[in-house]
């Protein structure tokens, strides 16, 4: 399944789902662009946190599949729908997994999942409803190394699907490492996936009914398919550093100020040119640093930057701050160039606004 908040545009909804994957959904709007990009109710996947129970419907009505991360919400769920819709359990681990707190998701204080110490209790409200749970998921984190985090994992949740015999879904999450730096390590799925499928086979001996095994990369498929481009604007020197200030910032990327990840900085339009160590910012009232002291080959202004792994959780996250406009994603395959998302205009930031025809300031 393709965790789609990473990049959600329809275009590559549709390239993903040419290549037999799923869709990870968190929003019901996300459920919604996934069936305009093609996807079947069933091959989609809401995995929503603290939603109404609106959204839950709506997905219910689509017919896709549903992930329960509460209580509160299963008991609802069961109370409005009893078994008639089977859905999935988001269980939390209580793992700590990933490169920082801010990435982990599988914690003991994190709000996501239902408590793997809290089965005893999940299991009444099941059998109180008598709802059918036929998937169990769980994820950690991101940037998880060891594939001993996924087994620990799977182990809990193949201990609990003894209590919920329906069971034929088992959703691992992800979090799979991606490169950022030449020579860094990542996630070696290959290994992760021999001693799954080991044990997953001793599992599944002797039951009736086979269990799959799921997994929701986002990061990991297009992360480093994804390159920022941005032009220098200034080379600024102060007492202590050189800035080279850019036309983009944390309005089109922000996951180096609020993860403190690190983007690969290359400058294409001087590639041979003697390295010199820059800060290079964006233009955004904030403090929106992409690299601190990074070695740069020699930057002049206008000449274009390429920031590398920002295919993931780029343009997903961008915003309109400070008015400034969203750039334009372009999508190059087998050598060609389309535009998937046209550059926005001063337009697009009116299109919500109701604008006075006059100066009155009349409400």
């Amino acid at each position: 399944m393709y965790a789609c908040k990473a990049l959600p545009n329809v275009s590559i909804m549709r390239l993903v789902r040419a290549q037999g994957i799923g869709l990870d959904t968190v929003s019901i709007q996300e459920v919604e662009l996934g069936m305009k990009a093609g996807f079947a109710p069933d091959e989609i996947l809401f995995t929503p946190n603290m939603v109404p129970f609106a959204e839950i419907q709506r997905a219910v009505e689509l017919g896709v599949h549903v992930n329960i991360d509460s209580i509160p919400m299963l008991e609802r769920f069961g109370a409005e729908y009893g078994g008639s819709v089977p859905l999935f359990i988001r269980i939390n681990p209580h793992i700590m997994a990933g490169g920082n707190e801010r990435i982990s998701t599988g914690h003991i204080d994190s709000k996501f999942g239902i408590s793997i110490h809290q089965l005893r209790h999940v299991e009444r409200v099941v059998a109180s409803h008598g709802i059918h749970v036929h998937g169990l998921h769980m994820h950690t984190g991101s940037d998880i190394l060891e594939a001993e985090v996924f087994m620990r994992g799977a182990e809990l949740l193949l201990e609990a699907v003894v209590h919920f015999p329906k069971v034929r879904f088992i959703d691992l999450g992800s979090g799979f490492k991606v490169a950022y730096r030449d020579g860094d390590i990542v996630t070696d799925v290959e290994e992760l996936g021999q001693r799954l499928c080991t044990r997953m086979e001793r599992f599944v001996e002797g039951r009736d009914t086979p269990v799959e095994i799921w997994f929701e990369p986002g990061k990991f498929l297009v992360s480093e398919a994804g390159v920022l481009l941005t032009r220098v604007t200034q080379i600024k020197q102060t007492t202590a550093t050189i800035f080279a200030g850019v036309d983009s910032g944390l309005n089109h990327l922000v996951r180096p100020m609020m993860y403190g990840s690190y983007h690969h900085i290359l400058n294409v339009s001087n590639p041979q040119g003697a390295p010199h160590i820059y800060t290079v910012v964006g233009n955004i009232c904030e403090t929106d640093t992409f690299g601190w002291d990074r070695k740069v080959a020699e930057l002049r202004v206008g000449d274009v930057l390429a920031m590398l792994n920002a295919g993931a959780y780029g343009h997903s996250m961008a915003s309109n701050y400070n008015s400034r406009l969203r750039p334009p994603e372009v999508l190059v395959e087998n050598g060609v160039a389309c535009t998937i998302r046209r550059r926005e205009t001063l337009d697009d930031l009116l299109a919500t606004q109701f604008v006075p025809e006059d100066d009155r300031t009349d409400v």
